[in-house]
């Protein structure tokens, strides 16, 4: 069966994670946040990493809800800071919580944060046909869109490169190579 080169390995929990969900749209509130936070912690670190901290990353940041974190003060913020069981980086700490705040704010505006990102990819997910690794690109015009919307918004680690891994994640963009048992699953449940 053939994968995408970044989940061949010895990494179980990678090779489930590609295998299950990396590129399966995702139209749930708290699974955006979720990926929010946890691509924000991966800036200059390995995905694997942050896949293996994501269950210390649900406890610390109350199982990924918003309203939960939005309300984390200070204190709160030293605590994580201790738990080494996620990445203890204060700046990446805080934007969670900063980045919980202005998610609110654009449930309230667009009623979920579904209904505010899938605009940026035309309502369905944008469907790639690369046949290797280095034609994906780290950034697309409408990462590049999105991320200057968030950063407007009050969002940080939320750079055009973060949110296209986002885009990826969640299905906004399907990444996979066209080599890969994934892509046609993915492009038919798309409708394409």
């Amino acid at each position: 069966m053939m994968r995408c080169p970044w989940a061949v390995g010895d990494d179980p929990a990678l090779v489930r994670y590609h295998d299950r969900e990396w590129g399966v749209p995702v139209h749930d509130d708290r699974r955006h946040f979720e990926f929010l936070i946890l691509e924000g912690a991966q800036a200059g670190l390995s995905w694997a990493t942050i896949l293996h901290k994501r269950d210390g990353y649900a406890r610390a940041f109350a199982r990924f809800d918003p309203r939960r974190v939005a309300r984390f003060g200070e204190a709160r913020v030293r605590r994580l800071l201790r738990d080494r069981s996620i990445v203890r980086n204060r700046l990446k700490v805080s934007s969670a919580v900063s980045n919980a705040r202005a998610f609110l704010a654009i449930q309230r505006e667009f009623g979920s944060f579904d209904a505010y990102a899938w605009p940026f990819v035309g309502g369905g997910p944008r469907q790639n046909r690369w046949r290797s690794v280095r034609e994906i690109p780290p950034t697309s015009d409408e990462s590049d869109a999105f991320s200057r919307d968030l950063r407007q918004r009050g969002f940080r680690f939320v750079g055009s490169t973060i949110v296209y891994a986002h885009m990826q994640a969640t299905g906004m963009v399907n990444d996979h190579l066209t080599s890969c048992f994934r892509y046609r699953p993915l492009r038919r449940s798309a409708g394409g």
